[in-house]
This record gives structure tokens, C-alpha cells and sequence, in this order.
């Protein structure tokens, strides 16, 4: 056999009698330091700075020489991103380098080490209005998503690229096959999510880690603001320093579109992905940490269930970190995953990754399970009715109804939060009410997203709610308030992949960091009690009058361990997430019309069966001293 059949015989799907014998991956055949580098203009067809000319946004390539002397066509691994020049990509904030040029030098991230030897093209895109591309930034709007389709169709033969940013000779990508598939974390992610919305010929895998699904989710929780920024203040963050001197007309309209009000405005509905899930043609591999508190864990939790309607092929990771890649905390599992994911979604082999478990959860650190289905398929929403204790303030958490009438109150203190809450869960303390079981005789799973109703009236015309579920019990948990967001950034290195000169395969290693905590919050959610009609519009409330909104609690997967207790929190505002309100109110929660629908593994069986029938009477000498988390953010963070 020929060098080259012997390339082609490793590379090149396994068909018909030669299966059996086919390998089932590709191998890193190809040489990385040869690699064909270059940069593509690429039409997107907007004129985003109205300068009387078609954006044009700079996409850099890295593709393997050999294939393209031997006429054949690779698929293409993409990142979109604003953050290339700005902040860099990943744990080292890496960014792209040039030489003198222009031509690119260092591609961030592993994506080009490790694929391009074998067989693949990676292509990294700046978005417009972000390094070397014009336009504007958009976040998440039209022209955000536009720039990273007319990549997608340039790969597939479907738009103009040019070799200068003004002009130039075409630039046809007729070394790709048309397959692309999609990754990136955070905002990266968040772009492949809304590129898979549009439905793009060609797109055949999305890879969202830690993505938003909804940009008013990200800045609101039901009409209460989560930061004291918009999506101007973004944008003006990772635009080019040529893009904030053409694009006041673009930050304007950010302003005005998204008013710090909390009402779900028309730019908001523009940028919700999860209504065009009927669009999705790709597979999607979902990664998010469940106790990621910049974009929260609701964001995958709407897309995921959109998807599952849909009937779209999906998989999943849910891990115990933060805002944290996959690559930082499991490394050595996940390049592998990824590895056979491309090779079965983008060149065809039959692995069997797609026979496998859907999820992988992460059930403390460095321990994983997995499943066959995420949620779990045995879990069922289960009506937990709270009641008052024996002292005012702290009561019961259980499958019967509280008698008519019983209230608890409530002041609201913008400068305390879900742990303070949660610290202070046996005790009565003016800021919040809580509700908890007895110890659990059994373990118990929590697997989904649940709900919170309250009924309360307010001394004020406007209020914050908190909502927040307690697992009260020692534990090791991945430390997600620490500024690592639960791993650490060791010196030493390992390699993934190959390197050149400008660009090295090697990363820090990480480990996970850990914290010996009393209590654990798994899940929370926030909402402005002023948009208890449900409608996306905030109203002023009429003081002493009751109203009842339902506020989401962001999806989990937990399991609250025998001897532990499982606990609910009722507050106003959480001062480590939700802006201060105009006004600190008196609230009075109606018990017999609030309750906590919850995912129980088991459904109501189980709970009864852990918690005994019996209900804690909380005393004195039940109180623990627990003790709390820091805050996780003092500024706006950036997805």
C-alpha cells in the first residue's frame, strides 16, 4: 500500500465489508508544523456600522497540507468568539497571534494541536465588531449571529470570502467537505447555540460549554436585575477600538432596547434560542457546571428541554464547578469524548458514542456517574407544602398542607444572601424564612429543574423574591465561590496534541479545589414579585394586597444524603446576585398557597419513605453552626 492509501485508509469512514477491519478513530497522521495557516474575509451581508459596506468578518484557519495536495476535503471544528484579541480563550487567556504579516501565528486553545494531525480543519472566527473583523458587536443579536453563519455557509460553498478585509482576490473554502461543527465556551457557546437556531445547512454538531440560552435570562430573573449592567456595557467590553469609535448608533440601540426595567422587551425575544429549537438540525453536546453563577445553570436547562421536544440528538456533561471548562476539570476524559464525538458526527465513523449513557454527572469532586437519559427518568414532580415550626420564622418542609391562615414575614435586606440564609436556616432571623425536613432516613435524588409558588403581600409597591434549596449536612463540595470556581491552576504542564514554534500544545494542569462546608445550595431563583402575571412586564404592586408568582429554580442534579436535611428558603433580594431594590419591603407569605414542586427521584414514595412520615419541630439544640460562602461577584462577569 502507497503512503497515501495508507493515509486514506486511516482517515476515511468505514464502509460497507471493510468495517469490521476499519479503525474507529482518526489518527494524527498529519504534520502540525506544516499545517496550511491562513486568514479568510468572510461577507456576512449585514452593514452593522452602516458605512455603505457589507460587513467582513476575519476568520483564521488551520488546516492539514497533506489532504489538500491529495485533492481531498476536511471538515471543519469552529469557535466563534469576541474574545480573541480582547481577553483570550481559556484557563491561560490565551489570544491569536500574527506575524508581521498578518498571517496567524498561535490559534488559543487545544482545538488545532490535537485535531488538525487528525484530519480536520479548525477555524476561529472574531466576531463582528471584534478584532480583526468590522460590523459591530451585537451580543447575541442578528448581526452577532449572522457573522458566524456566513462562516458556516463559506465553509459550505454558500458565501464570498476574500483574502483582505477591503477587497482582495476570492477565497473559496474548496478543501472543505461542508461539515462544520460548532464549540466554544460561554459566549462562544452561546453564538453556536443561536447558529444551530437558524437552522444553517452544513452545521452537523454544536459543542455549547457553559452557553446562554437566553440573553434576558442572563441580565433578569423574571423581571429582577441580576447585574447593574446591560448589554451595552458588554458590548463596549470586547468591541475593537475601531468598532467603538463607528458603533455609537449600535450601543444606543442597546441601551434603548434593553431598559433596566426587567420588561421582556423585542431585543430580548430577538435573542431567546430556545422558541427555534424546531430549527436544530445538529446534534448538540451540552457542558455546564451546576453551580456556574455567571451563566446560570437555567440557561441549559430551557435549551436542553427545547431540544428534547424537538427530538434532537443530545448529550450531556453537568459537573459541580463554575463557569469552568470541561478541559480544566476532567481533562484527560474529556478530549477523549470530544475526540470520538467529532469523529462520529462530522466523518462519519461508528464508534458507538452515540449508544452510549446521554449524561455524565459529577456527583462530588472528581467522582462521576452516568445515565441513560438526563433528567432522570424516574423523576417526578413532587408538591412540598411548607408549615410553621415552633418558632416564627422557622418551619417545616413536608407533603402536608399548612392549615389556612399561617403567615410568616419577612424584611427584605439587600446586604445579605443565600448564605447567610442558608447558614441561619434553624434559626429566626428578620430577612427570611425557612423550611426544612427531618434528617433523612435515605438518600435523596434531586434530578431536573423545580418551581417555587409564593403568595405574599408587601408593605411597598415593588419586591424582590429569592427562592433557594438547602442541602444542611457536612459535605466536600468543588469550592465554586472561590475565584477558580472550583479547580486550581497547577505549574506543571501536560501536551495534547502537537506544537510549533508560536504555538504550544501544553497547558497548566489543574486539580480541583475543594471546600468542607455544612450546608450546600444546589439550586435558586429570583424574581420580581411585580411580574406575578406572567406576561414578560413588570407592574407596581398595591401594598397590603397579595399576589402569587411562580419563580423557576435553576436545574440540578443532587442527592441529599441520609443523615442531611433538605431545606427551602423564601427571601427578598439576594445581595450576591440580584441589584438593590428601589425599596426594602415587609413581605407576609401566605403558607397555605405557597409550595416547592421539586424533581424527586422517586417521586412523593421516596420523600415519605426518607423522611419517615415524621416532621422536624425545630430546637434550640438543633441549631447548627454553619458555616457560609463568600460572595462570588462584586462586578458584572462576563459570559
Amino acid at each position: 500500500m502507497t503512503a497515501v492509501g495508507a493515509l486514506t485508509a486511516l482517515l476515511v469512514p468505514p464502509t460497507g465489508t471493510a468495517q469490521a477491519a476499519a479503525p474507529q478513530e482518526s489518527r494524527p497522521v498529519y504534520s502540525y508544523e506544516d499545517a496550511i495557516r491562513e486568514s479568510v474575509w468572510v461577507d456576512t451581508g449585514l452593514d452593522g456600522d452602516s458605512d455603505g459596506r457589507p460587513d467582513r468578518v476575519a476568520v483564521d484557519v488551520i488546516r492539514p497540507l497533506e489532504p489538500a495536495r491529495q485533492g481531498r476535503r476536511v471538515p471543519a471544528i469552529m469557535d466563534a468568539s469576541p474574545y480573541y484579541s480582547c481577553c483570550g480563550r481559556g484557563n491561560e487567556s490565551q489570544r491569536k497571534t500574527y506575524d508581521a504579516d498578518g498571517a496567524p501565528l498561535q490559534f488559543p486553545l487545544y482545538y488545532d494541536n490535537y485535531f488538525v494531525p487528525r484530519g480536520y480543519a479548525v477555524v476561529l472566527v472574531d466576531l463582528a465588531g471584534t478584532n480583526r473583523s468590522d460590523g459591530c458587536v451585537d451580543v447575541g443579536g442578528p448581526s452577532d449571529v449572522r457573522s458566524a453563519k456566513a462562516v458556516v455557509d463559506w465553509l459550505g460553498g454558500r458565501a464570498r470570502g476574500y483574502s483582505r478585509p477591503a477587497g482582495g482576490e476570492t477565497v473559496r473554502a474548496d478543501w472543505s467537505d461542508g461539515s462544520t461543527g460548532m464549540i466554544g465556551k460561554s459566549y462562544d457557546g452561546t453564538i453556536a447555540n443561536a447558529v444551530a437556531a437558524t437552522g444553517v445547512a452544513g452545521l452537523k454538531t454544536i459543542v455549547p460549554i457553559g452557553a446562554i440560552s437566553s440573553w434576558y435570562d442572563y441580565y433578569f430573573a423574571e423581571g429582577a436585575p441580576l447585574y447593574d449592567s446591560g448589554p451595552d456595557w458588554l458590548s463596549d467590553y470586547v468591541e475593537s477600538p475601531a468598532a467603538r469609535g463607528r458603533c455609537q448608533a449600535v450601543q444606543q440601540r442597546l441601551v434603548e432596547g434593553a431598559p433596566r426595567s426587567g420588561d421582556l422587551t423585542p431585543l430580548w425575544r430577538q435573542r431567546d434560542y430556545p422558541p427555534n429549537a424546531d430549527r436544530v438540525h445538529a446534534s448538540v453536546f451540552v457542558v455546564h457546571g451546576l453551580q456556574d453563577l455567571n451563566v446560570r445553570a437555567k440557561h441549559f436547562g430551557q435549551w436542553w428541554d427545547a431540544l428534547a421536544e424537538q427530538g434532537v440528538r443530545r448529550k450531556i456533561w453537568l459537573s459541580q464547578t463554575g463557569h469552568v471548562d470541561p478541559f480544566d476539570f476532567r481533562r484527560a476524559e474529556w478530549v477523549s469524548t470530544l475526540h470520538r464525538w467529532f469523529d462520529h458526527e462530522l466523518m462519519g465513523y461508528d464508534n458507538g458514542i452515540d449508544r452510549e449513557p446521554m449524561a455524565d454527572v459529577e456527583t462530588a469532586p472528581d467522582r462521576w456517574t452516568t445515565h441513560r437519559s438526563w433528567p432522570s427518568a424516574d423523576a417526578r414532580t413532587t408538591t412540598l407544602l411548607p408549615d410553621i415550626g415552633e418558632d416564627a420564622g422557622v418551619g417545616t418542609l413536608s407533603l402536608e398542607p399548612a392549615r389556612d391562615g399561617l403567615e410568616e414575614s419577612f424584611t427584605d435586606d439587600p446586604t445579605s444572601s443565600e448564605t447567610e440564609w442558608a447558614a441561619n436556616i434553624d434559626m429566626s432571623t428578620p430577612e427570611k424564612v425557612g423550611f426544612r425536613t427531618a434528617p433523612l432516613s435515605r438518600d435523596l435524588r434531586l434530578s431536573g429543574a423545580g418551581e417555587v409558588t409564593v403568595t405574599a403581600r408587601a408593605s411597598t409597591d415593588s419586591a424582590h423574591l429569592s427562592a433557594v434549596l438547602v442541602d444542611l449536612g457536612p459535605d466536600t463540595i468543588r469550592d465554586y465561590a472561590d475565584s477558580g470556581e472550583g479547580i486550581s491552576t497547577l505549574p506543571e504542564t501536560d501536551c495534547w496534541g502537537e506544537s510549533s514554534g508560536a504555538d504550544s500544545a501544553c497547558y497548566k494542569k489543574t486539580r480541583a479545589s475543594t471546600a468542607e462546608v455544612d450546608y450546600t445550595v444546589f439550586s435558586r431563583g429570583w424574581a420580581d414579585l411585580g411580574n406575578h402575571a406572567g406576561d414578560g412586564t413588570g407592574r407596581p404592586l398595591t401594598p397590603g394586597e397579595s399576589y402569587s408568582i411562580t419563580i423557576a429554580l435553576h436545574p440540578s442534579d443532587h442527592v441529599v444524603p441520609a443523615g442531611h436535611r433538605l431545606a427551602l428558603v423564601v427571601a427578598g433580594t439576594d445581595g450576591g446576585f440580584i441589584d438593590p431594590p428601589a425599596s426594602t419591603p415587609r413581605l407576609s407569605v401566605d403558607l397555605a398557597r405557597t409550595s416547592a414542586r421539586l424533581p424527586l427521584v422517586g417521586g412523593a414514595d421516596a420523600f415519605a419513605r426518607a423522611t419517615g412520615g415524621s416532621l422536624l419541630r425545630p430546637g434550640g439544640a438543633e441549631t447548627a453552626a454553619l458555616r457560609g460562602l463568600p460572595g462570588v461577584y462584586a462586578a458584572p462577569p462576563v459570559p
